[in-house]
This record gives structure tokens, C-alpha cells and sequence, in this order.
């Protein structure tokens, strides 16, 4: 018996959010590139941070895509490491504290803005420690967090996309924080030249 074209293509997934799945996805794709250049280069926790940007990119591509609450957890969890691992070789017990409410405050609530505070409370950080250090990363650490901020107002504003021109500055923003770590040290993961 021949099935009609619409009944077979009933039975295919729908992809809710096809632009924004394609986005998160890009925003993964870029994470693992700049996670492995940068693991290659020794600066282990910060190519940890990208791997785990890159794991939230993945969960959060798919959960726009075709929806799911433990894509959603997934996601906000892996971002949330990601943060961890960025603020890691400078405060590592400020960063685990902070993963450690965040994580807690996480499994009740949903909301991206949560991802957003914790996520700036890490840049900021990243920015004062990059302004008192001085040293060849900091324009990029600091031109990062300034297209993370752009991002993420961008995000939460209600127009149309915002979730996709969001990723758009993230990417940017990214690629500026992978030039601040090509200035860290791989045997010690600090920066590589002294403050000025």
C-alpha cells in the first residue's frame, strides 16, 4: 500500500526554531575549534570552558530545535561549567562557589536570565582581573565581555531573532576570549608576561 507524500512526511521530526538550532549549532562548532587550539596550546581549563560552551551550544540547538526539558537542564548546566572553568586559574574557589549556587538556584528555575547573571558575573571578574593585570589578554578579555554584554541585552530584548543575533555576538565574543588565552601560560595557566 503507497503512503501519500503528506502522511510520510508526518512521521519526520519538526525542527521548532530551524535558525536558531543552526546558530547554537555554529556557536558549538566554533567552541570546539577554539577549545582544541587552545587544549593543544596547554591552557587546559580555559579549553575545558569552550568545550563546555560548546556542549551548551549542542543541548541548546537541540532543545530549539525539537524541544526537550533535559536538553534545557543540559544546557544551562553546561554553560554554567563553562563559566567554572573560565574564572578557574584566577579564583577557584570564588568559581566554584559560584557554580555551586548557581547549580543549586538551576534546578528550580529555567530562565535564560539566570544563565546570563551567572555567566556575567564571571566576565566581570574576568574584566577586573584583566584591568588590574595589564598585560597582552586584556584588550581581548575585555573586548569580549564588552560584545557579551551587547549579546546579552540583545537577548533578552522582544524582538524578533534575538536568540539568533545573540549567538551572531556570542560568536564574536568567543573568538575575542580565545585570543585573550592564546596569551596563557600552558605550563601554568596564567597569563604569560608580567603586568606592565
Amino acid at each position: 500500500m503507497c503512503r501519500s507524500r503528506r502522511e510520510s512526511t508526518s512521521l519526520l521530526p519538526v525542527i521548532h526554531e530551524p535558525l536558531t538550532l543552526a546558530t547554537d549549532y555554529l556557536l558549538a562548532i566554533a567552541s570546539v575549534i577554539f577549545g582544541a587550539l587552545l587544549w593543544r596550546r596547554g591552557v587546559r581549563l580555559w579549553a575545558l570552558a569552550f568545550f563546555f560552551t560548546a556542549a551548551g551550544s549542542f543541548f541548546g540547538g537541540t532543545y530549539h530545535g525539537f524541544g526537550s526539558q533535559a536538553m534545557w537542564k543540559a544546557t544551562v548546566y553546561s554553560i554554567g561549567l563553562a563559566s567554572l572553568f573560565l574564572l578557574a586559574p584566577f579564583l577557584r574557589v570564588v568559581a566554584i562557589a559560584i557554580f555551586v549556587v548557581y547549580a543549586a538556584w538551576m534546578t528550580v528555575h529555567d530562565s535564560f536570565l539566570y544563565v546570563i547573571v551567572d555567566y556575567g558575573i564571571t566576565l566581570f571578574l574576568l574584566a577586573a582581573i584583566a584591568l588590574v593585570r595589564r598585560d597582552r589578554s586584556s584588550p581581548w578579555i575585555i573586548a569580549s565581555v564588552g560584545a557579551s554584554i551587547i549579546a546579552a541585552v540583545v537577548q533578552q530584548m522582544p524582538i524578533a531573532y534575538h536568540n539568533d543575533v545573540y549567538h551572531a555576538i556570542q560568536l564574536v565574543a568567543l573568538w575575542l576570549l580565545y585570543r585573550g588565552g592564546t596569551f596563557m601560560s600552558s605550563a601554568t595557566e596564567r597569563l604569560t608576561t608580567q603586568p606592565t
